[in-house]
């Protein structure tokens, strides 16, 4: 036996309140959504939602920032111009591309292999997005 409960937005404000008034100031609760503008406002109001943070695909800055903590580039990479060049081109989320970084510890394996990804998405576009990341590694071995 399951029993199914559903959260109305009374409930949802209700439990984010109570969050604040035992925790005071020592919380931070973090939410996440592709359409804000479909949420109730009530929940957008100061005091429940203070800051906005959009997440953006990757961008030529980003990734030179990823390169650095994962691979240790701190100045150019031979690479670097084609894959700045992908980037503008392709929509690629931040996470995709660390996950490639961390394939290997060797810059020039990691960063051949997020060159092929960026390819291989320019080149399917929106449908690459049906793909599990999964599919697309078995694609580039």
């Amino acid at each position: 036996f399951v029993k199914i409960v559903q959260l109305t937005l009374s409930g949802l404000l209700n439990f984010i309140d109570g969050l604040w008034s035992s925790c005071g100031d020592e919380r931070i609760i973090i939410f996440t959504t592709n359409h804000k503008v479909r949420l109730d406002p009530a929940l957008l109001r100061p005091g429940r939602m203070d800051m906005y943070i959009h997440m953006s695909y990757c961008n030529p800055q980003g990734f030179k920032l990823l390169a650095s903590n994962y691979l240790g580039i701190h100045g150019y990479h031979h690479l670097f111009g084609e894959i700045e060049g992908l980037l503008q081109d392709t929509e690629v989320s931040p996470a995709q591309v660390a996950e490639e970084l961390m394939m290997s510890e060797d810059p020039d394996v990691a960063l051949s292999g997020l060159v092929k990804l960026l390819k291989w998405k320019k080149l399917e576009g929106d449908d690459a997005n049906a793909f599990d990341i999964q599919d697309v590694k078995r694609q580039k071995g």
